[in-house]
């Protein structure tokens, strides 16, 4: 089983002096993946409810939040092994034409390590604030997805839908590996559906081993009602806030994860303090990981 490391991007991790050295260790330490969520903008006041908690953002709306992209090429550059993961992208927020060209160049700077993690979006008042209507952004994000996979394997490709409309363009670089897989977060039965039906992975959050064995359990009858084997699709699941032990990773894989993506939110007072915390999680949970 692997173990992924989430939260970069965020807070002191927007600095390259702690980004540099966090990324660097989590290739060192054995992690297989290191993620960054995505927020354009924040706001002190909003109705949504974040999925996660209460209904209440857990961090204050002025922390830091860094470009996903802009901070997984920087870690790119850091490392030659880790992949490199959006926890998650909002994709109804872009351009598909302009992200494909994102994604593709990333993945190909990478050398083909990069995962597309995608969302929908949960807080309406920042897709108001980029002027993007909320409304059937679920649909929004499937005619995306279809079009950024054109544009990431044709020579030509053209395209005329209920979202985005253009005639016949070229779209390079071309990705490393010919395309980028496109893995669905949510826990939701419309997010579960985008997994089995388009996904090429899943990833999972705030959800404990019993949880996350329904949600795959509904995943694998999705694929078969698809025609789609298990083995396309990678399955990754974050218990998020909620503590584990490395008991847990026995029962994770047992419900049929293939990753578990561990947080690491926790404010440090130093870049060294973090290093050394990620040192015990991989003691914790890494190194045991690797032997089930």
């Amino acid at each position: 089983m692997d173990i992924g490391y989430f939260g970069i991007g965020i807070g002191a991790l927007t600095s390259s002096e702690w980004l540099r050295p966090v990324a660097m260790a989590a290739e060192r330490l054995g992690f297989a993946s290191i993620w960054a969520p995505e927020h354009v903008v924040l706001l002190e006041r909003y109705s949504s409810k974040y999925p996660y908690s209460t209904g209440e953002f857990p961090m204050p709306t002025d922390t830091p939040f860094a470009d996903p992209f802009t901070t997984l090429a920087f870690v790119a550059a850091c490392t030659s092994k880790i992949k490199l993961a959006t926890g998650i992208c909002l994709v109804p927020e872009h351009n598909p034409l302009v992200l494909a060209k994102t994604v593709a160049s990333l993945d190909r700077l990478s050398g083909g390590r990069f995962i597309l993690g995608v969302g929908i979006g949960w807080l309406a008042e920042e897709f108001q604030a980029l002027g993007i209507s909320f409304e059937r952004r679920a649909q929004r994000t499937r005619e995306y997805i279809d079009v950024m996979r054109k544009l990431w394997v044709e020579p030509k490709s053209s395209h005329h839908g209920e979202f985005v409309s253009f005639p016949e363009v070229q779209s390079f670089p071309k990705p490393h590996n010919r395309t980028v897989p496109v893995w669905f977060g949510g826990e939701t039965p419309p997010a579960l559906r985008r997994v089995g039906e388009y996904g090429d992975g899943w990833i999972g959050f705030n959800l404990l081993p019993d949880e996350a064995g329904a949600k795959i359990k509904r995943i694998e009858e999705i694929l078969k009602a698809n025609g789609r084997k298990r083995s396309d699709v990678h399955l990754a699941v974050s218990p998020y806030t909620k503590p584990i032990t490395r008991d847990d990773l026995k029962r994770y894989r047992d419900v049929g994860a293939d990753q578990v993506v561990l947080l690491s939110w926790r404010p440090a007072p130093s870049v060294n303090d973090m290093v050394q915390r990620m040192e015990e999680m991989a003691r914790e949970f890494v190194e045991p990981a690797a032997k089930l």
